[in-house]
């Protein structure tokens, strides 16, 4: 079963992001199983999608290959990004999540944006596009799901260019390897717990 899901999930649910970034296009949407988690685990799910780096050789191999592109072909420039090419949507945040931003992301190129109970945005911008990360915490019957959709601006025919050429990569390499560590990473969580829960039950 996929964990894509359609752009409803995102689009119908009352997201803050909608009232900040309403010309953004939706690109897709994918759903990161938590089962267990509780309504206050998002910050822990946030950590665990954060602190994992792509570990399957074609994410790696890809995402090396984007890097250099960018740096040849002047991609990433400073010039390029957020408060230069593009103003940072934070100009755009209401009072009330102006200082709600979470920790920054290494080894990224993304800044945060903000961050609520179920609830975050980040935002990067270069030469292609001006993208946003948004995740948000949504119960399921065994737990809940960490949702992320993914919406760009795609910077004139170049980003619409770049944004169809890596469609394919995103869809097939990128995300189905994200979510095979996710998986991972959740249920190595859970097993921790339940050993840490059964032997203080036994120390007792």
């Amino acid at each position: 079963m996929s964990n894509r899901l359609p752009r409803a999930a995102h689009a119908e649910m009352p997201w803050r992001i909608h009232e900040i970034a309403p010309e953004f296009h939706l690109q897709d949407v994918w759903a990161f199983p938590a089962p267990g988690a509780g309504p206050d685990d998002f910050p822990l799910a946030l950590a665990t999608l954060r602190d994992r780096p792509p570990t399957s050789w074609p994410s790696r191999f890809l995402f090396a290959v984007r890097w250099r592109l960018g740096a040849l072909l002047g991609w990433d420039r400073p010039r390029a990004g957020l408060g230069a090419r593009v103003p940072s949507l934070r100009d755009r945040l209401p009072a009330d999540l102006r200082d709600t931003a979470g920790p920054a992301v290494p080894n990224t190129p993304f800044t945060p944006l903000y961050e609520l109970h179920d609830e975050a945005a980040l935002e990067l911008a270069n030469e292609t596009v001006h993208g946003i990360a948004h995740f948000g915490w949504v119960p399921t019957p065994d737990g809940y799901d960490l949702r992320m959709a993914v919406l760009v601006r795609p910077n004139g025919l170049l980003g619409h260019l770049y944004m169809a050429a890596i469609e394919p990569f995103r869809l097939l390499t990128v995300y189905p390897a994200m979510l095979r560590g996710w998986n991972n990473a959740w249920r190595q969580h859970n097993s921790t717990e339940t050993s840490d829960t059964t032997h203080t039950g036994n120390v007792s």
